[in-house]
């Protein structure tokens, strides 16, 4: 055997790969062999293939796919580092997504949970507006406001409209005049699965280009449960400061999320208005609880408002109007303002301790 030639043991001792592990990357076409004895099978590596196992190992520990490694492994290093970097975003924003899920898991099952007898409940003062915009000849947002549920649908393609109007219609189920009893999030997730079903009914046969977004909150007289797909957005305003509580769930967002874009560059970025996710079968939406304080203003919108309004500028609006209903229409106006490119639509509900009769 050459010098330069190692068996498949001492390949995979110095590569700190296991012997079945470099058969399977040869099978994938990731880590050859430089030689396979024709008589026996025995594989053979070059020492020169030392560094890339050694990179294979590293991503393997990472937890990488094979599949994205065998992209990695094909690039320049300073490409393939970017690309890791991408990847290790991505798995940072997903794991921030389990941990709220694992912290709300916990809070629930937790048999120290404050008890309901012990929580003081608030109300909401509400309003809810949509408007056509400036450009689009026809309005297929739906925007709904009630004591227990506040939402906002973006409609596109030809039946937009429909699509937004029957996931809205589905969740209204929920607005009852007491508060949801049993598992918040389970109930929720039983109206949007009612919802998908529904908009799937309206878009049947009308294509991929037809559907709609959905951002939505549920009240419980103490905490709001939230469900999000797509890109319209939740905020809070909360002690002056302005806080997005919603990922949108496009292109550019991605991309930011894996640092390939900054959010200057995804302001102006062709696939800006791209969605990787609406309300459809196949898609799972965000679903988490909220807590509430007294004074807290939300809003939730649709990307009519947000693309063209900046969010120091929609800070402004929400913490000067008087009321939701001011502050929905001095936001919408500002929209309009900016062109009104697209519909626009606009929930403002305010938390506040309940009145006394």
């Amino acid at each position: 055997m050459r010098e330069d030639m190692l068996t498949i043991g001492a390949f995979a001792k110095a590569g700190r790969l296991s012997p079945k592990a470099l058969r399977l990357y040869d099978e994938l076409d990731l880590l050859k062999p430089v030689r396979v004895d024709p008589d026996t099978g025995y594989r053979y590596y070059a020492v020169a293939q030392l560094e890339q196992a050694r990179l294979v190992a590293w991503l393997r520990r990472l937890g990488m796919p094979l599949a994205r490694i065998r992209q990695v492994c094909a690039l320049r290093p300073a490409a393939a580092a970017r690309e890791i970097r991408a990847y290790w975003a991505r798995v940072e924003t997903e794991t921030a997504a389990r941990r709220d899920l694992a912290e709300f898991l916990v809070e629930e099952l937790s048999a120290v949970s404050v008890s309901r007898k012990d929580t003081t409940m608030l109300e909401l003062r509400y309003c809810a507006h949509s408007d056509r915009g400036l450009v689009r000849p026809a309005n297929q947002d739906t925007a709904y406001a009630g004591s227990r549920l506040l939402a906002v649908a973006d409609g596109f393609g030809p039946t937009g409209h429909p699509a937004s109007s029957a996931a809205i219609d589905a969740l209204r189920v929920l607005d009852t005049p007491e508060a949801p009893t049993g598992n918040v999030l389970n109930l929720l997730d039983d109206a949007v699965r009612g919802a998908t079903d529904a908009v799937h009914d309206v878009v049947d046969g009308a294509g991929e280009d037809a559907g709609t977004t959905l951002t939505a909150l549920l009240w419980t007289g103490s905490r709001l449960a939230l469900v999000h797909i797509g890109d319209s957005r939740a905020y809070v305003l909360r002690g002056g400061g302005l806080f997005r509580i919603t990922d949108d769930h496009t292109v550019v967002q991605s991309m930011i999320d894996e640092g390939r874009l900054t959010p200057e560059e995804a302001a102006t970025h062709p696939q800006r208005m791209l969605l990787l996710k609406a309300l459809t079968p196949a898609a799972t939406p965000d679903l988490r609880l909220q807590d509430a304080e007294p004074g807290d203003r939300y809003l939730l919108c649709s990307d009519g408002l947000s693309r063209v309004v900046p969010d120091p500028r929609i800070r402004h609006l929400l913490t000067s109007a008087p009321t939701p209903d001011s502050a929905v229409h001095a936001l919408i106006a500002a929209a309009n303002e900016a062109g009104g490119p697209d519909n626009v639509s606009c929930v403002v509900a305010d938390v506040v301790e309940p009145t006394m009769s």
